[in-house]
């Protein structure tokens, strides 16, 4: 909300007010000086985020994106917003638009054709969704930006990835996505992720994002695919030791199956919540049934597979396991029941 009669501009983070300082200082002012209406007020922006922050799931990136995005609508911006949302966090561009999003690198140095492009809208390939297994949801050690620029300059491999790996392996994924070649698509997705934390591993100091946790995920997605004789599941993980793993619906039952069967969860809660930033249930924003299909999967698994299900590794391993599917981008919400902030007095509403 702007108003003429705001001294200064003002932002509260879950119900708490922030200083205004750095990145954010510097997406507000651009917005503004693109503005093509409500010139010279100051703004007041209230904002509520029910995901891990900080925790290597991107929520800088969703963050930045609603920022932009909000503060464009406001003000009237003109033209494309991912480059202003890139301003406050580099993926925050590609959450800019929905379904599958590339980043431009661009070659103008001052970055403004740096921008995201989408490749294909999020109805293009609707039989691919999601599960994230959240390991960890407190405040990573080191943050994306930190880490990456230490690598930059110690990683001995950066700079082949940088300069070869990742583009050639942009354009096959784009490739994969369009003709929905998902053995394809999920082969590049495990072995970028890979890449990236050996990157990281090879930086001085190392960092390392992973834990045993993180890395019996992965064995255990590998290990189906190996048996199985086709790619499944693909997981990847960002700065953080939280799965993300995309796949087809229909293998959706046998992944939570394995997944439940090694990280049992915690003995009180429920099994499943239909909501995916509810607080409570094991599995959020999956149904009953589809839990129900995971619990009773695992004595129709067949003989190649089923001695995956052996060993769980203990109740506790992960704090929940998010169900959700590939969406669209920010969104107008027009419910004043939606809406944060107080219109009266320009703070944020007691609830």
């Amino acid at each position: 909300m702007c108003s003429e009669d705001f001294k200064e501009d003002a932002i509260w983070l879950n119900k708490k007010q922030e200083k205004i300082d750095g990145r954010l200082e510097h997406v507000i002012s651009q917005v503004q000086s693109r503005a093509t209406r409500h010139q010279g007020m100051k703004v007041h922006i209230v904002s509520e985020n029910n995901f891990p922050t900080a925790a290597g799931l991107a929520s800088s990136a969703s963050g930045f994106c609603c920022l932009a995005y909000a503060l464009g609508q406001l003000y009237g911006v003109e033209g494309d917003l991912s480059g202003l949302a890139r301003i406050g966090s580099g993926s925050a561009c590609r959450s800019m638009y929905g379904g599958y999003v590339k980043w431009e690198m661009g070659s103008s140095a001052s970055g403004e054709d740096s921008i995201a492009v989408q490749v294909a809208p999020e109805t293009h390939w609707p039989e691919i969704e999601v599960l994230i297994c959240v390991v960890n949801d407190a405040r990573k050690e080191t943050s994306s930006t930190a880490g990456m620029q230490q690598s930059a300059l110690t990683s001995p491999k950066m700079k082949e990835r940088t300069e070869a790996i990742v583009p050639r392996r942009m354009a096959e994924i784009e490739k994969a996505i369009l003709a929905k070649d998902y053995e394809t698509f999920g082969r590049i997705t495990m072995d970028d992720s890979d890449d990236f934390h050996q990157i990281c591993a090879e930086t001085t100091p190392t960092i390392h994002y992973l834990n045993d946790t993180s890395r019996e995920v992965i064995r255990l997605i590998r290990s189906l695919n190996e048996k199985a004789g086709e790619v499944r599941a693909a997981y990847t993980f960002d700065a953080g030791p939280n799965a993300v793993i995309y796949l087809p619906r229909k293998n959706i039952p046998e992944v939570l199956s394995l997944l439940l069967a090694h990280f049992p969860a915690p003995e009180g809660m429920s099994a499943s919540s239909s909501s995916v930033t509810s607080s409570e249930g094991y599995v959020r924003g999956g149904s009953k049934d589809l839990v129900d299909q995971a619990q009773s999967f695992q004595s129709s698994s067949s003989d190649a597979t089923r001695s995956l299900w052996e060993s769980p590794r203990g109740v506790g391993a992960l704090k929940y396991i998010l169900h959700t599917t590939i969406g669209p981008g920010p969104q107008v919400l027009h419910d004043q029941a939606d809406c944060l902030i107080d219109a009266s007095t320009g703070l944020p509403k007691s609830r």
